[in-house]
């Protein structure tokens, strides 16, 4: 568990796990066949996931 504090890793974890989320939130989302649109409705989607995340994050706790 050393490493996790040497490499930050639970902060890289939690940036991963946001990233996960996105992907979920935006991926279905492009429907456009235009790429410019595809770009706005990315564009919608990472704004909505920034509210989302603004609103509170859950808090990690260690449990073992």
């Amino acid at each position: 568990m050393a490493w996790h504090k040497a490499t930050d890793y639970n902060q890289r974890r939690r940036g991963q796990t946001v990233m996960g989320r996105g992907k979920t939130v935006i991926r279905p989302m492009l429907k456009a066949r235009n790429f410019e649109n595809q770009k706005t409705e990315a564009k919608i989607g990472v704004r909505g996931l920034n509210q989302m995340t603004g609103l509170g994050r859950p808090r990690f706790e260690r449990t073992a």
